[in-house]
């Protein structure tokens, strides 16, 4: 059973002025294609076959490269497009996920300054996140195409801070694409699906 590209849930025009849809173009139909494509090259005699792609991820971290750093950006991906919405960010936080958000992180700005801080000082390429990990809140950063589920915890939000993500509107300016992406892109409504779906 191969793995798709899903499409985009929105136009490619929707994001704009904070993401193009020259991005959109480049960084879903040629990037997430290419994770997609390689994963299902590299699947057959892997001992990986017939897994979810979840678990795909957890089981090769660590012990097969290929297949792991494809099936990671697939699973990144697939969420971080619904992680996004014309007319997101602010802070239309569901009170579940602000309750926690409150508890754990010191607060909305405390935990907005945070998460751009860590998308802001991850070297080179990679992903800053809020995760749920035994049962509390956290903000990480990630290389490349790891993500919280190899660190025994649950995504709620991820942004993607390879240059792929923001170069063609950014250039080299990754703080102000980390701003603009959180004030203006954020989908509070996919974290809240997130929480929802978190392993108990």
């Amino acid at each position: 059973m191969a793995f798709e590209l899903p499409p985009l849930p929105y136009d490619y025009e929707a994001l704009q002025p904070y993401m193009s849809a020259e991005t959109l173009h480049y960084h879903h139909d040629k990037h997430h294609k290419a994770y997609v494509d390689n994963l299902n090259k590299l699947l057959p005699g892997s001992g990986f076959e017939g897994k979810s792609l979840e678990d795909i991820v957890k089981a090769s971290f660590g012990k097969n490269a290929g297949v792991f750093n494809n099936a990671a950006q697939d699973f990144n991906h697939i969420q971080f497009w619904p992680w996004m919405k014309k007319g997101g960010g602010g802070k239309k936080v569901p009170g579940s996920v602000l309750a926690l958000i409150d508890r754990d992180l010191g607060g909305f700005d405390k935990f907005r300054n945070d998460f751009i801080e860590a998308g802001k000082t991850q070297f080179g390429s990679g992903w800053c996140w809020l995760a749920l990990k035994n049962g509390k809140l956290e903000i990480t950063k990630t290389p490349n195409g790891e993500n919280p589920l190899v660190q025994g915890g649950w995504p709620l939000l991820g942004c993607d801070v390879w240059e792929h993500s923001y170069y063609i509107d950014y250039r080299n300016e990754r703080p102000k694409y980390l701003e603009a992406w959180f004030d203006h892109l954020i989908n509070w409504g996919h974290v809240e699906e997130m929480f929802a779906l978190a392993p108990k």
